[in-house]
């Protein structure tokens, strides 16, 4: 799903004037491109599909200003930042048609980093957890549960993993909460003891990684040249359905750590100084619509918010678990909070001394 590429989505034959265009800036292949073809269809807004494969990227160009992009799509800790720096619209969700659809629960979730819901509309959610070739690692390590972080943060555990291939995403904001919250601590917990407890746990972890990165782990689960990753969950099951796609002899598996683990959100949102904010008004309302949320969900294994739309998604996708977690799951999950300065400035540091080395 987020692979290192930049695509331009231009549908329409013929040439709109500028006010009727719309400039999208979102993660590779993160909207169905038959629901950008029937928005244009039906609205005569041709939309220009501009893409960034990292969090940081969306945020310095937000932060920078002058974007040029009508809508945007922020996770949790962007979201935040953005907010904060001025560099978003108040939206009205009002507006929305559908927005009263959506699931108050998780409305609180994102409250977190977007107080009383004023500047976002939620477009996907979901964990960070364990991507596994469940026969590749239960080989190695026998019938033990895997839905444990035990599998990753533990040295007899992961240094029998060695060989198959273990992978974690090159996030250390999400990494470091998760390590702190494994090893009981707060999520964002900025003590030095504390800290230091992570640093361990991750240099014993170090070893025995074939890489950092945060889009490889996809295609390598799929072919089987890692057999565990520290990925999205959405990620997985793009693994999962490209391995079947394949015909290979095993299984690609997700599982929310039961530990626990971030829930994340992507959201859309408005620029400041957004040219069209008037179309970017009615592709948000568009995508709200049950039916093409569903859509969303049912391609990219990526949970959505809208209750309306549970129905229309695939039913063994509302089913998992580890896609649609029970509330015995969600009372275990932590949501990306905005850090300060100086501890983000700490948990980079401690991220480089532990993972430059590899």
């Amino acid at each position: 799903m987020r692979l290192l590429c930049c695509v331009w989505l231009l549908c329409c034959s013929l040439p709109l004037a500028a006010s009727q265009q719309l400039n999208l800036f979102n993660w590779p292949e993160y909207l169905p491109p038959e629901a950008i073809q029937r928005f244009q269809e039906q609205t005569g807004i041709e939309v220009r599909y501009d893409t960034f494969d990292s969090p940081e990227v969306l945020e310095s160009t937000l932060l920078a200003g002058a974007s040029g992009y009508d809508l945007v799509f922020p996770s949790t800790t962007v979201l935040a930042k953005a907010i904060q720096a001025g560099a978003l619209q108040q939206i009205d969700g009002s507006r929305y048609q559908y927005a009263a659809e959506l699931d108050p629960e998780l409305m609180q979730f994102l409250a977190v980093a977007d107080p009383n819901n004023r500047y976002a509309m939620p477009y996907t959610w979901g964990t960070i957890g364990l991507g596994i070739n469940r026969q590749a690692v239960e080989r190695r390590l026998g019938q033990i549960p895997l839905n444990s972080l035990d599998l990753l943060f533990k040295p007899e555990y992961v240094s029998r993993l060695k060989d198959c291939g273990v992978s974690i995403l090159d996030s250390p904001q999400e990494v470091i909460a998760i390590a702190l919250n494994y090893l009981g601590h707060d999520p964002y917990a900025s003590y030095p003891p504390a800290l230091r407890q992570v640093a361990e746990l991750l240099a014993g972890v170090q070893p025995n990684l074939r890489y950092v990165g945060s889009a490889q782990h996809i295609d390598d689960l799929a072919s089987g040249e890692i057999c565990l990753a520290l990925t999205f969950n959405g990620d997985a099951g793009l693994a999962a359905a490209r391995a079947a796609e394949l015909g290979q002899p095993f299984e690609v598996v997700y599982r929310i750590p039961r530990e626990g683990s971030v829930v994340w959100f992507d959201s859309m949102a408005i620029p400041v100084d957004a040219p069209n904010p008037e179309a970017a008004h009615r592709l948000i309302d568009f995508m709200l619509q049950p039916e093409v949320l569903a859509e969303v969900t049912n391609e990219l294994f990526f949970a959505n918010a809208s209750l309306a739309a549970g129905p229309l998604v695939d039913p063994q996708i509302v089913a998992d678990p580890d896609i649609y977690p029970t509330e015995a799951v969600r009372a275990r999950l932590f949501v990306e909070r905005q850090l300060g300065v100086a501890d983000q400035r700490q948990r980079t540091r401690l991220w480089s001394r532990v993972i430059a080395q590899h």
